[in-house]
């Protein structure tokens, strides 16, 4: 490529610079100044170009020097990204820390991958010569973690006959592994990784149907409201109604293969303590650290703004990546509200007319695409089929619902996890809303649950979310009028809810046997509670006053039973509904046996 010509800087607005540098592109890097800056060309006037800068631009004087980098904003693919925290432009922090110190100097360059490490690389079978290659062939693995081994692929855009391939054996990342010889007779290089622009959607061959649920081990999310691989949903809520602990609870417990973890202009504070708890969390399907198979992106924020709007393309891009090589990967980004602030801001100095909100009026658009990035794929070579499932969490202000991130994620996702302050403040965790949540995925988990767990699960499921549904009625009129207001039957089905909430949808994160529940727990916990309030309904019908069914001792230890019985101990719960049957059928022959006295 021919070296473009040097420009220099124009005008200086925050970190939107005005440069004049002719032939960079829309979407081009460029380095700007004496520090060596790096940012984004967004618009074009004539010769001039504003560009987005990553980095702090204090000191930064107009007449220094601007030059293009051939390329847009990019990330290196290839081994060694699991196990590493970057930034929002795909710095390694440690690597960073150890250039920098405590505070990150402005223009550091660091590579994404490590160059001095070897990875024994084994060749794909059946790779010959002349054999021809195309976008996203598997040549060959590295055993990249303990548990992930890493299908080194062709970069998409590579076509050609294969004109050699290394043996196996111990090669860094930029040894050449392969050649390629096109129609034309040009030989291309291939190294262990490639670079991909981020904001352009890594190709496949087709998209697949969705089957399989993302299963994160939280009833409230897997039994009421489930997401499937691939899928794409969002978790709003105000500060303090607890996105944190629900979307680590998501990133350590369910069942993807890969996480990929985006903190996005979140407050420090929140992202050091993931950074500190996820190395040390253990992955328990393997037993081994999650980090193992864990990639995290962390941009807080008082990081550059324009970063941090990078940093979300940084991760989706990752995820496709390890799509790519029929993995499936889910993405957690927090939040996609400071990122929308990342828009608003850039749009407002550039002078865009705001719309809802002061938001600039291609927020939607953004959002959709975005979004569009998840699902299931068959890749491009070999049949492998991953998946990129998308969590977005959203921070309305004041938790209003109605503002505009919030209702435009809303349009977009098919699963809707709505956090609570009320439910929160009464500490009850998840403080997932079952009255504004939704998922749109419900038919296709069902035939999974039917398959796999038990074939009642969607009438389970029905009618605990109808009881829900009453109980929230009745409490209106149980504030206005009280308890004695209800008939026994309402004051039964209150306190078939009250089961459900208790027994079912609160579930501690440090609860050692339930902060994970697996499919078969889940349906036994929420079979067993329905069975107790079918009990108390026939018992009514036969006359026993509800005061008496309050009264059954049992309910108490009903509501605590999720903590006595972990996932593998799923004949404790059988045993217990033994329990649960005898309780009632005493009751009913000694209510038989009373009314007999009494006649």
């Amino acid at each position: 490529m021919d070296k473009l010509p040097a420009g220099e800087i124009v005008d200086i607005n925050g970190p939107i610079v005005t440069v004049r540098l002719p032939g960079v592109p829309n979407g081009g890097q460029v380095r700007i100044g004496e520090l060596g800056l790096v940012g984004e060309v967004i618009g074009r006037d004539g010769e001039r170009a504003l560009v987005q800068v990553y980095e702090s631009t204090e000191s930064v004087r107009p007449g220094e020097i601007a030059e293009s980098l051939g390329h847009p904003l990019s990330v290196e693919l290839g081994p060694g990204l699991l196990g590493t925290i970057y930034d929002g432009v795909q710095r390694p922090l440690a690597a960073v820390f150890a250039s920098s110190g405590d505070h990150i100097a402005r223009g550091l360059t660091v590579a994404s991958l490590d160059r001095e490490r070897k990875w024994h690389f084994v060749p794909s079978p059946g790779l010959g010569h002349d054999a021809h290659i195309s976008g996203g062939q598997v040549l060959g693995t590295v055993q990249e973690t303990p548990s992930i081994v890493h299908r080194v692929i062709a970069p998409p855009d590579a076509r050609g006959q294969l004109v050699d391939l290394v043996p196996e054996g111990d090669y860094g990342v930029e040894h050449v592994i392969a050649r390629l010889r096109d129609r034309g007779g040009h030989i291309r290089k291939l190294a262990m990784y490639h670079r991909w622009p981020v904001r352009n959607p890594r190709p496949y061959a087709r998209r697949d149907h969705a089957i399989a649920p993302l299963v994160t081990g939280q009833r409230i999310l897997d039994t009421f409201f489930p997401l499937l691989k691939g899928g794409k949903a969002a978790i709003p809520g105000p500060f303090g109604a607890g996105k944190t602990v629900a979307q680590q609870q998501i990133a350590r417990w369910s069942n993807a293969e890969i996480v990929i973890y985006v903190g996005c202009g979140e407050r420090g504070n929140e992202l050091v303590e993931i950074l500190e708890t996820f190395p040390e969390l253990v992955d328990p399907n393997t037993g081994r650290l999650l980090m193992e198979r864990t990639i995290l992106v962390a941009n807080t924020s008082n990081m550059p703004v324009v970063a941090r709007e990078a940093s979300i393309y940084v991760g989706v891009t990752l995820a496709e990546y390890y799509r790519d090589q029929g993995y499936d990967v889910v993405m957690v980004a927090d939040s996609t509200s400071r990122w929308a602030e990342a828009l608003r801001e850039v749009a407002g100095r550039l002078g865009q007319m705001p719309v809802e909100e002061g938001h600039p009026a291609y927020l939607a658009s953004r959002l959709a695409a975005f979004y569009e990035r998840a699902g299931r794929v068959v890749a491009l070579a070999q049949g492998l089929r991953g998946s990129v499932t998308l969590i977005g969490a959203v921070s309305p202000p004041g938790g209003d619902f109605s503002e505009p991130v919030t209702s435009h994620t809303k349009e977009m996702v098919q699963t809707f996890w709505a956090l609570s302050k009320e439910l929160a403040d009464a500490r009850h965790y998840p403080a997932v809303d079952w009255n504004e949540s939704f998922s749109g995925y419900v038919s296709t988990a069902a035939r999974w649950w039917s398959d796999n767990v038990d074939p009642r699960w969607a009438d389970f499921r029905g009618v605990a979310l109808g009881l829900l549904a009453q109980a929230d009625q009745l409490a209106r009129i149980v504030n206005l009028v009280g308890p004695e207001a209800l008939s026994p039957a309402q004051r039964w089905a209150l306190e078939g809810a009250g089961l459900i909430k208790e027994a079912v949808l609160q579930q501690s994160a440090l609860d050692p046997k339930d902060s994970f529940c697996s499919p078969q727990k889940q349906f036994a916990l929420l079979s067993l509670v329905l069975d107790a309030y079918h009990q108390g309904v026939e018992l009514l019908g036969l006359g026993v006053p509800v005061t008496q069914l309050l009264r059954v001792s049992i309910l108490g230890r009903l509501r605590r039973i999720k903590s006595a019985f972990g996932s593998d101990e799923l004949e404790g719960l059988e045993r217990f509904r033994e329990e649960v049957l005898i309780a009632f059928d005493t009751l009913r022959v000694e209510y038989a046996e009373s009314r007999e006295k009494a006649s």
